[in-house]
């Protein structure tokens, strides 16, 4: 009897706003990941073209002192913390899971609640606005700026608990992350032949894991320094700010590698389809992840050559720096061969792909510039450094990203987005950016120090300025079209088929969007391109094929039956409570005390009620019986 109900799947999908508050199934968690960082990104978006209308002439008044510190802070954080790491956990959420053959993520209530801890702490953090000033000392939050002394209002305790209520998520997400890939893999899909976006999702995982503890330590010190008088980063009292500084880029720079491994991990898996052929030295560019991974936590320091570090300290960091290149250097090469004869496909996929390389490479030799001490004490806190990020950052991580949503939206949707209005939107992304960016680089060679809102004129700067602020609002007109062409898919795209670009991966092998329950029957893996090998090498194992093909037939038919007994998590709302919990404790630790109780009391009962509901409840059930 316990077998033949454990035999009866939740295989279906609810419906309402309920089921999404509710969902633990790893898809549509995915995608509010990317829808929050949609939303945040165009309150980013429109940060960045304010600052960028400040600075287009000398002397302009659009955004003044304070206010211009605020939103500049709010931009950077913003844009790293709300948009790219999100987006990258939202795509990997979607696909990972398909992609190793997994019904779900390993602790599918744990990703719920990531997801909106997220949700909330972006909300919280942005809340700052409206209740007393956004915060106002920079993203990095230096000290002393962020000391009471400085930082009077509630704008830094927003950003140190909104950062806070960030970090759990990203931990949470991460922990998932691991076990998934580790435990949750197909039978054959070793490790050796896993697809790159799961390795490098799997490393940015681990870094998250040991880079997360020291921001979070920090930020608690400084909460202390303000509310408890005590003087961690107050050098009057004994303190030191460059612990401050140690602490932040320890976290700070594996963040960089947080934001551009996975990135690495969408353009190896794009540009191989694109090109038809294999991806270029597999084992080279899957372990070269694991090298930038490592080398990344040796390399913190190089952000902190002018503060007075030994020369011995400095000569290390400098060669560390320099040695990151060579793991991502081999990765360049591969992608490159990859493209080398193959038989291309300019879709727009595989455009921002090979963009990507192309702006990467020149961020990473700005980046040996800056590697080289004698340079950086010339250039640091520049706009040549902004100018750097920027071309890793956004010319990477984020033209990445929109390959990987151009790539997978079939999938997700089951309809394909708009390519001639894909190809406007890359045109318009790509010149624009670069009329925003490469100005930057000989502003900050001109002396044009970063955090600036204002300038005299006569320095040299008004043109090269005004050309990087008409290419901002070029790169904006590009992310109009990208959501009108988004919206226009959800709406009117054409039909997607289960495997739109011939695909290689495991995800291609199920019906776009993929059922509840992802496969209906769990692939076997014999080769690294498991889909591509499936259909035009042949399959020892034909009844793979046939189970796969007949779950498609009865999505197709609307009939959600799989082929296999299969057992899917139940929905629960307490990850929401806890989530809620815990931002109205921060919300009362900020403003008012009265959010205190009411935050330790949903916490308390979201604990308790996640703690106490089953999992499985056909299964306890059955048990019971």
């Amino acid at each position: 009897m316990a077998s033949q109900t454990l035999a009866m799947p939740r295989a279906y999908e609810e419906r309402g706003l309920l089921s999404w508050l509710t969902t633990v199934d790893h898809k549509r968690i995915g995608i509010l990941y990317i829808l929050g960082a949609g939303f945040f990104a165009l309150i980013g978006g429109l940060e960045a073209l304010l600052i960028r209308t400040q600075l287009a002439v000398p002397n302009n008044r659009v955004l003044v002192g304070e206010t211009y510190n605020q939103v500049l802070t709010m931009h950077g954080t913003t844009m790293v913390f709300l948009v790219v790491m999100p987006v990258l956990a939202g795509l990997g959420n979607y696909v990972v899971p398909l992609m190793i053959g997994a019904r779900d993520m390993a602790y599918p209530r744990l990703n719920a609640f990531g997801v909106w801890m997220f949700w909330l702490g972006g909300l919280f953090l942005n809340l700052s606005f409206l209740l007393g000033g956004a915060p106002d000392a920079g993203w990095f939050g230096y000290a002393p700026l962020t000391a009471k002394t400085f930082s009077r209002g509630t704008g830094i305790d927003f950003w140190i608990l909104g950062l806070q209520l960030l970090g759990i998520s990203s931990i949470t997400s991460s922990i998932n992350f691991v076990a998934t890939i580790l435990l949750l893999r197909a039978p054959g899909l070793s490790l050796n032949r896993l697809p790159l976006f799961a390795w490098t999702t799997m490393v940015t995982a681990f870094l998250i894991l040991f880079a997360m503890p020291s921001i979070s330590a920090a930020l608690f010190l400084l909460f202390l320094d303000r509310h408890l008088g005590t003087h961690f980063f107050n050098p009057a009292a004994g303190g030191d700010p460059l612990l401050w500084q140690h602490l932040f880029w320890f976290f700070g720079h594996p963040e960089v590698y947080i934001m551009i491994l996975p990135a690495m991990g969408i353009v190896s898996e794009v540009l191989p389809v694109f090109s038809r052929k294999p991806l270029f030295g597999y084992t080279a560019v899957a372990y070269s992840s694991v090298a930038i991974g490592f080398i990344g936590f040796t390399v913190w320091a190089h952000h902190m050559f002018a503060v007075g570090l030994p020369d011995v300290v400095n000569a290390f960091f400098s060669a560390a720096s320099m040695l990151v290149a060579v793991p991502t250097a081999i990765k360049v090469f591969n992608w490159i061969a990859t493209i080398w004869g193959g038989a291309v496909r300019y879709r727009t996929p595989f455009l921002f792909a090979a963009a990507f390389v192309a702006l990467f490479v020149i961020g990473g030799l700005s980046g040996l510039f800056l590697a080289a001490v004698p340079v950086d004490w010339q250039v640091t806190d520049t706009y040549f450094v902004v100018a750097h990020f920027h071309y890793t950052l956004f010319g990477g991580s984020m033209f990445a990203i929109v390959a990987g949503i151009y790539y997978w939206f079939p999938k997700i949707t089951g309809r394909f987005l708009d390519e001639r209005l894909g190809r406007l939107h890359f045109a318009l992304q790509f010149i624009g950016f670069n009329l925003t960016f490469f100005p930057m680089h000989f502003l900050g060679l001109a002396g044009m120090p970063r955090r600036i809102y204002t300038y005299a004129p006569g320095l040299g700067w008004e043109g090269l300025n005004l050309l990087a602020t008409v290419g901002a609002f070029i790169l904006a007109l590009g992310f109009v079209v990208f959501f009108i062409n988004i919206a226009r898919g959800l709406t009117a795209g054409e039909p997607a088929p289960a495997d739109p670009w011939d695909g290689h991966t495991l995800e291609w092998l199920t019906s776009s969007p993929p059922p509840a329950y992802n496969f209906a029957r769990i692939p076997v893996v014999h080769s690294r391109r498991p889909a591509w090998d499936l259909k035009y090498t042949g399959n020892p194992h034909p009844q793979l094929i046939e189970g796969i093909a007949e779950g498609n037939d009865r999505q197709d038919k609307g009939e959600d039956a799989p082929t296999e007994p299969i057992h899917l998590p139940s929905p629960s709302i307490w990850p929401l409570i806890i989530a809620a919990g815990l931002t109205l404790f921060a919300l009362g630790l900020v403003t008012h005390w009265i959010f205190i109780p009411v935050g330790v009391i949903l916490f308390a009962l979201g604990m308790a009620r996640w703690a106490t509901q089953p999992l499985f409840p056909e299964a306890h059930e059955a048990h019971e019986a």
